[in-house]
């Protein structure tokens, strides 16, 4: 279990895969630490079979959603240059630490 250095709502690019898109930034919607897995918008399209459920007002068919990636996959966009980065930690001045880009240098954490 690798420390996970993308957090939910993050900017990421697929680097490796059948979706990797160099030129693309898209968003963290879940993370899944345990298991070193995060759901990427738009990436890794799959399809489920779902029942009709009238409890739910669920019609059932074929529905396409996300499938989880692993966190490998995905690097972290700099905020300066719009390219992928590798992530480092920053101890600030009250004491707390905030992730940082290493392309640029510039603060992940607002």
């Amino acid at each position: 279990m690798a420390k996970a250095r993308v957090k939910k709502g993050d900017m990421v690019v697929v680097i490796s895969g059948k979706d990797k898109d160099l030129t693309t930034p898209r968003r963290v919607l879940e993370i899944n630490p345990k298991a070193d897995r995060v759901l990427v918008e738009g990436v890794n399209m799959v399809k489920r079979h779902t029942r009709p459920n009238p409890q739910q007002n669920n019609q059932g068919g074929i529905v396409e959603r996300e499938g989880m990636i692993h966190l490998s996959n995905v690097m972290p966009i700099d905020p300066d240059s719009k390219k992928g980065t590798r992530v480092g930690a920053k101890i600030l001045e009250d004491g707390t630490r905030a992730r940082m880009a290493r392309r640029s240098g510039t603060m992940l954490d607002s």
